[in-house]
């Protein structure tokens, strides 16, 4: 389960205060994915690193009782100093996994062949992507979070590969998304929620938050 209680979270632009979220309170149960959609600017980025754990929020609780992916693509926690294979055995180790296994699924995925072994700090923008993407998979979690759709890299065989093994493991498991488009959210979500001024509304169905959203 992963809970909002009451969470507020603001920001001061120099001009003025931007509200994000304000005592929203709702629930992500595992099997119950939930879409979130609000247009751009709104902090809906802010909202998916509060889930994971990589902002706090201002006021309120978040509780999570289960495993919470990082958000997709999210580079955070790679040493650019160490090679893809000492950071592999590093996060495999944080989350008491298997050195061995994530190390293995994360060379044959991104397929780097010998940059394997070398400093990611050495990487193009699009090796270091098929990196923590592969990262990411080979860690299991109950909750996925998504912010705007799946990354991309410029590797159009790393995509496919990487994305037929995603999908299959979104299908298996609770996700939420956060995006400005309800065509990205209607994959894997029946219900969803809207973010406006700071206000998340709950709703049954995917098609009752496109209404409010796109006509109100």
């Amino acid at each position: 389960m992963l809970e909002f209680d009451n969470v507020s979270k603001s920001f001061w632009t120099g001009t003025r205060r931007k509200v994000i979220l304000d005592q929203a309170s709702f629930r992500v149960e595992p099997g119950h994915s939930l879409g979130i959609l609000a247009p751009n600017g709104t902090g809906k980025t802010t909202i998916i690193n509060m889930m994971a754990g990589l902002e706090k929020p201002d006021e309120g609780t978040i509780r999570k009782t289960c495993r919470v992916s990082f958000p997709l693509g999210f580079m955070g926690g790679v040493v650019p100093r160490h090679t893809a294979r000492e950071n592999a055995r590093y996060i495999a180790r944080l989350y008491g996994l298997d050195a061995d296994y994530v190390e293995a699924f994360c060379r044959w995925l991104c397929d780097l062949k010998e940059y394997f072994d070398m400093p990611i700090g050495t990487y193009s923008a699009g090796m270091r992507a098929r990196f923590t993407f592969s990262l990411m998979l080979a860690l299991e979690f109950d909750i996925y979070l998504i912010d705007e759709g799946m990354p991309q890299t410029t590797d159009v065989a790393f995509n496919r590969r990487a994305g037929a093994i995603l999908y299959e493991r979104l299908r298996e498991s609770t996700v939420v998304i956060v995006s400005h488009q309800a065509s990205t959210i209607e994959k894997f979500c029946r219900s969803a929620a809207v973010l406006r001024d700071g206000r998340l509304y709950m709703f049954d169905t995917l098609e009752e938050a496109r209404r409010m959203y796109d006509y109100t």
